[in-house]
């Protein structure tokens, strides 16, 4: 590191469970995020400002007003710009040192394979159940470390899965890729804040996760309603007969 990198990120350093190492592995990591809005903004702005070597960041949708109540990688100017390119800029501008990768489109397929296979660490910050389970599948495919989030209305939660470390269990597990359609923001509505809080953890899990310190969300939960400001963490444990990661597959 140099001497501006030492001073840039010297609140972080400072930190026992840091330390130069931890900055370092930082720096070098790699991290895919699936969706540049609601979660995919806070996260993707905090691991930039973390020092996340490189960023690689998916999104096929524009900006448009109603976005800007809470995706706040986006503002008012960027309005018909696509997402990722809000994002980027938005990143750039926040450190410039971050390599931003930012693509248009819905990772699907053969490409989803690649980039989760790059990746240090995957962000699931989407909001499409189809989507959700294919992110899943291909994390549990080549055993990288998944972050998922979801926020509606005024409730949130986390949960972290580490295909192949820790008897983990996977999205799969939690949810039946046969059941209802998930709900979403957009016909139910969603409290600003939420999303700044779930992609914030999201974020903080992921940099747990590349320095290999403290104790992940991996099987486990965390919900939080915040019309009353209760946290709740639910045991997730791995079912040995799930389609995605069971003692079949």
């Amino acid at each position: 590191m140099n001497d501006t990198q030492l001073l840039r990120y010297s609140r972080q350093i400072m930190l026992p469970q840091c330390d130069i190492e931890g900055q370092q592995k930082i720096l070098a990591a790699k991290v895919l995020i699936i969706g540049a809005g609601g979660l995919g903004s806070p996260a993707a702005m905090y691991l930039a400002a973390a020092g996340i070597g490189s960023i690689v960041i998916y999104d096929d949708d524009v900006v448009e007003l109603s976005n800007l109540q809470r995706q706040i990688a986006h503002h008012t100017p960027d309005i018909g710009m696509d997402k990722v390119i809000s994002t980027c800029e938005t990143l750039n501008k926040l450190n410039p040192e971050v390599q931003v990768k930012a693509i248009k489109q819905r990772l699907a397929g053969e490409e989803l394979d690649i980039e989760v296979t790059n990746a240090d660490v995957v962000l699931d910050c989407s909001d499409n159940f189809l989507t959700r389970f294919a992110i899943n599948k291909a994390c549990v495919k080549h055993k990288t470390a998944l972050v998922s989030g979801a926020a509606i209305r005024f409730e949130g939660q986390v949960s972290v899965f580490t295909p192949g470390k820790d008897n983990s269990p996977c999205y799969n597990c939690l949810y039946s890729s046969d059941g209802e359609e998930l709900q979403n923001c957009a016909t139910n509505g969603v409290i600003a804040p939420i999303t700044g809080i779930v992609g914030s953890i999201q974020a903080l899990e992921a940099l747990k996760l590349i320095m290999a310190i403290g104790k992940p969300l991996t099987g486990r939960l965390l919900l939080l309603d915040g019309l009353t400001m209760e946290w709740n963490t639910m045991k997730l444990a791995k079912n040995l007969k799930c389609p995605t990661c069971g003692d079949s597959q």
